[in-house]
């Protein structure tokens, strides 16, 4: 899983807003800084890029991507860590950091109040969550192959995580509950591209948790060629270019 979502999904989906994430994080001068389900390291690599003397410390729930973020963003330091029970003492970095993570913890208020804990005085948590499904046209076009190749139950991943935290209003009620005040709150609309409808099909059905899903109902080979169909039908087959949109937030200590 994480070698496909490395090869189909991160230049396409993730790199855009790691590029925008990385360099917000440089505008705020920390010294210290823990990323949080960092993947397997598309956003350290952009912060090492664009802060090179600042010292990030990357951590991910899972321990494949760990290792393989290690080998792909060697100039942090890796760990493999729960957002939730961080292996960290009180107040030891001055910004906490996290890309497309924060609608996967369990407990967020439970988890954004650990993050307040490891930081320090006057520390910063940076991070994004996508927008309702709609606003991601990658995602509108995945979904509706997912339905079309399982017109009974189909698997609901993209609606029900990756934008299942798509309203502002609770993300900050959330943050003011683990006792952050939100400085900025931002909705970021940028552009996706991919070389091929077919590689982004690919990318989707075996480099996410939709794959086990796919494995659970059987055909694979089947339902990836009606991904496929649907997803071209409706994006083309490619170069294909498609807006993505999200929230940025920055919450203060």
């Amino acid at each position: 899983m994480p070698t496909a979502y490395e090869q189909y999904l991160v230049p396409v989906i993730f790199r855009p807003f790691a590029e925008d994430l990385a360099a917000r994080a440089a505008a705020l001068a920390p010294a210290r800084v823990l990323e949080l389900a960092a993947g397997t390291g598309v956003l350290t690599s952009c912060l090492l890029a664009t802060a090179p003397s600042v010292e990030v410390t990357a951590t991910d729930l899972n321990e494949a991507m760990v290792t393989l973020g290690s080998v792909r963003a060697p100039g942090a330091v890796w760990r493999q860590a729960d957002a939730q029970r961080l292996p960290f003492p009180d107040g030891g970095f001055d910004l906490v950091v996290c890309q497309f993570g924060v609608m996967f913890f369990p407990d967020r208020v439970e988890a954004f109040s650990e993050i307040r804990r490891v930081l320090a005085p006057g520390g910063r948590f940076l991070f994004n969550t996508w927008a309702p499904l709609r606003t991601h046209a990658f995602e509108v076009a995945l979904q509706a192959g997912l339905e079309r190749a399982f017109p009974v139950d189909p698997p609901r991943f993209f609606p029900t995580v990756p934008h299942g935290y798509s309203d502002p209003a609770v993300v900050a009620a959330d943050l003011s509950a683990a006792g952050f005040a939100v400085e900025d709150e931002q909705e970021l609309t940028l552009q996706g591209r991919a070389a091929s409808t077919a590689g982004l099909a690919t990318g989707y059905l075996t480099g996410t948790p939709v794959r086990a899903a796919v494995e659970e109902r059987g055909d694979g080979p089947a339902v990836r060629a009606t991904v496929i169909e649907e997803m071209t039908a409706r994006l083309g087959p490619g170069p294909v270019t498609a807006p993505m949109t999200a929230y940025v937030f920055c919450a203060a200590t």
